[in-house]
């Protein structure tokens, strides 16, 4: 691999070849990472890994495979899965793309694998909270069930950003709150459930004012009455 540099404050990015050109990542410090200071949710991840599909795969299929839709299906491109978990997607997604899949949990990844078959992915531990990537790598982001799940939407958010080229989108479906709408149940719930699973708090505009590069393209409700939405943005 052949090193470039870049100023400070990212590390020396390496460079890896593929088929639709290379791909810069940082060899990044482990403890520098976000989720290492969460280890309830790390752990929590890990137990779940092994059912985790049995819980969640047949009653989001379908909401995901509309989101996906948002991919191009003519001309192949690079795409960052960000917060791959056990590779859900992957099996809905168009083959012709070269993927990255990233995930801070080893189990989950080693879930993902198996459903990579006949495709170009490449599968990174990382965080999605700290990209291992340079600026403007990607085509398209997708982050499913993820930007309401980490401690820090703004930061997984803006990182997503940050990796995706200029008129390139990110592809999201996830549960999120309306602005001044007060679901008591869910912010009470969330005080448990964030440590260990989820946020239930989370107000997509307010994550996305972290990212000013980002615009809306398209947002609509999939799932429980609008609390879970399709939204696609665009790098501007």
């Amino acid at each position: 691999m052949k090193a470039e540099f870049l100023p400070p404050p990212y590390p020396s990015p390496c460079k890896g070849e593929g088929t639709l050109g290379p791909t810069y990542y940082f060899e990044m410090n482990p403890h520098d990472q976000p989720y290492q200071q969460n280890p309830l949710l790390r752990l929590s991840y890990s137990l779940a890994a092994p059912i985790y599909d049995v819980l969640i795969e047949r009653a989001m299929r379908e909401f995901r495979r509309q989101s996906l839709r948002a991919l191009p299906s003519d001309t192949g491109k690079r795409v960052l899965i960000s917060g791959a978990g056990t590779g859900l997607d992957l099996p809905l997604l168009p083959a012709l793309h070269r993927y990255t899949a990233l995930d801070f949990n080893p189990a989950m990844l080693a879930h993902a694998r198996p459903r990579a078959r006949n495709m170009d992915v490449e599968f990174v531990l990382g965080d999605c909270m700290a990209l291992p990537f340079a600026d403007a790598q990607f085509d398209h982001v997708v982050l499913h069930l993820i930007v309401a799940v980490v401690p820090e939407p703004q930061r997984c958010l803006s990182e997503a950003a940050r990796v995706l080229k200029t008129g390139g989108t990110i592809v999201i479906f996830d549960k999120f709150l309306h602005p001044h709408q007060h679901a008591p149940m869910r912010r009470l719930f969330n005080f448990f459930t964030r440590r260990f699973a989820t946020r239930m708090d989370v107000v997509f505009e307010e994550v996305l004012s972290a990212a000013p590069k980002l615009e809306v393209i398209s947002d609509a409700p999939m799932l429980a009455n609008g609390w879970f939405r399709g939204i696609v943005l665009r790098k501007h």
